[in-house]
């Protein structure tokens, strides 16, 4: 892909306390010893799953997916070849064709998307629904009424009249009646296939503006704080990895349906982490459209549009930071490598205007890929990294591994992998995701302690370091202060010290993102 650049930049500031420290970011030059502020500024619903407590219908968000079933016709809604011509009312059984996914309007208003990304829609003068709407707009909205047996109507927006399945097999919309909730043509069961996603997208837009504020603005100024800080260094932490989404760029106001505040969550964190002595990482986790699908990459309803929109991404940092990390866990199956590394050059040669030292991450993608083609890519010559993410998890090879299988992984596979990363004339090696939680079954804590100790070990060694995700989570093994205070993870370099950092001088500075931009600003989300 070619990256033309407008005539026009976004930037904005934000103040931060510079330090005094060695040419490499850190102190004696020592490594990297982390962990992640996920969770924070971007939001995954399953490590703090209260952020959706008051979300009216919260089991039908943007990105659910369901199924409709006819209760006269015992058949399933289809969208013959995921979309791009009539609706039926004929499958027996259920695939990708007769699943959708849901595009929140409101608690009760909803557009369908088809597996091949066309919307459902309704010609309001015969009532004819069919699946070739590229973008949804009022003709492709739709009342869902439920009953507590999970039974639906489905009401057209504009004309009124409802959803009915034929005796031949087509869906119309034609009942103008209120139909009741017996067996009749105008009710189907629905069926929830999936509700994953969780992320700032389903959050702000299932609340609505002014609720979601609320929510989040309590969510910013309590989840993470300077008493964090403090825990980090007395524990030996010496970086922060803090994941920030693409909307930041817009704070305070973002565009819809994105919540402002994290820009000045973020320039707490710095103040914070300054005064312990602590570096941070800024890492891009949600780009527009998203990299990934994934709930931490802000996507609507799992998609991965992100390339269409790459050249909103770039930016250039002053070197007050430690590092600028481009893009977190691309996917090996929907970005193509060549895009990535376009990207990466792109990203690396802007913050090289800024700065010749700041380190520059790139991450490796995530899926079937390996970290060498990376390696090959030329990127840039100097302060480079590379990010692994090594989870014990995600995998099949994994499932009913016992903790010695688990551990012998680690030093099998991961050792010799890390050694030969760190032999070539590359990058740097930062393992920038890892947790000590694995899928074996009745582990004792002794087996807990045995396998973050193997991780310690092995990861020590990685050129550039390494850090946990992350410092907070409802799931206990997933939460570093947890495994610290329940000693479930030992860490051989604690601070007993943790009086404020004494380092002059100090120089009040700014961190300035440079966001450029060939597109129209992205306001599709």
């Amino acid at each position: 892909m070619e990256f033309i650049f407008c005539k026009w930049v976004f930037a904005f500031l934000l103040s931060v306390w510079l330090i005094a420290s060695s040419v490499e970011g850190l102190p004696g030059n020592s490594k990297v010893r982390g962990v992640n502020l996920g969770g924070w500024l971007v939001v995954e619903g399953w490590i703090k799953p209260q952020l959706f407590d008051e979300m009216p219908n919260r089991d039908m968000i943007d990105g659910t997916e369901v199924q409709f079933r006819s209760v006269t016709l015992h058949k399933y809604i289809s969208a013959e070849n995921g979309g791009g011509m009539k609706i039926t009312v004929d499958r027996d059984s259920p695939s990708s064709w007769e699943t959708f996914r849901l595009w929140r309007v409101s608690s009760s208003e909803f557009q369908l998307r088809t597996s091949q990304g066309h919307f459902i829609t309704c010609d309001v003068k015969d009532g004819n629904v069919s699946a070739t709407a590229s973008m949804p707009s009022l003709t492709e909205t739709f009342y869902i009424e439920r009953n507590e047996r999970n039974r639906v109507h489905i009401k057209h927006v504009i004309s009124g009249s409802y959803l009915q399945a034929s005796t031949s097999n087509n869906i119309t919309a034609d009942h103008h009646g209120v139909p009741g909730w017996d067996d009749n043509a105008a009710t189907f069961e629905m069926i929830i296939v999936s509700n994953l996603i969780h992320g700032d997208y389903q959050l702000a837009n299932g609340l609505g503006r002014d609720k979601a504020k609320q929510v989040l603005t309590r969510h910013r100024n309590s989840f993470i704080t300077w008493q964090d800080f403090k825990f980090l260094y007395k524990h030996g932490i010496n970086t922060v990895r803090i994941p920030v989404g693409w909307w930041i760029a817009f704070d305070p106001n973002p565009p819809t349906p994105f919540i402002g505040g994290t820009l000045e969550a973020l320039d707490n964190a710095f103040s914070w982490a300054q005064l312990y002595d602590i570096k941070c990482i800024i890492d891009l986790h949600a780009a527009p459209g998203s990299q990934n699908g994934m709930e931490h990459s802000a996507s609507r309803d799992g998609s991965t549009s992100w390339p269409m929109y790459i050249s909103q991404t770039l930016y250039a940092t002053h070197p007050a930071l430690l590092g600028i990390e481009l893009l977190n866990e691309p996917s090996a199956a929907t970005v193509p490598l060549d895009t990535l590394i376009s990207y990466y050059k792109q990203g690396y040669q802007i913050i090289r205007k800024y700065s010749s030292t700041a380190y520059v991450i790139i991450c490796q993608r995530i899926g079937n890929a390996d970290p060498i083609e990376l390696y090959n890519a030329n990127i840039g010559p100097s302060n480079l990294v590379l990010d692994l993410h090594y989870y014990n998890l995600f995998d099949s090879y994994f499932v009913n591994k016992t903790p010695a299988e688990n551990i012998q992984f680690i030093f099998n596979n991961r050792q010799p992998q890390l050694q030969a990363l760190n032999d070539l004339n590359g990058p740097l090696v930062f393992i920038g995701e890892w947790v000590n939680e694995w899928n074996a079954t009745n582990s004792t804590q002794l087996d807990y302690q045995d396998f973050g100790e193997a991780q310690l070990q092995v990861y020590d060694a990685a050129s550039f370091g390494w850090a946990y995700w992350t410092l907070r989570n409802a799931e206990p093994h997933w939460d570093f202060e947890w495994n610290i205070r329940n000693n479930y993870l030992k860490l051989s370099f604690m601070l007993f010290d943790v009086g404020y950092s004494q380092k002059t001088p100090v120089i009040k500075g700014v961190l300035w993102f440079i966001l450029a931009c060939n597109f129209y600003i992205y306001n599709a989300l």
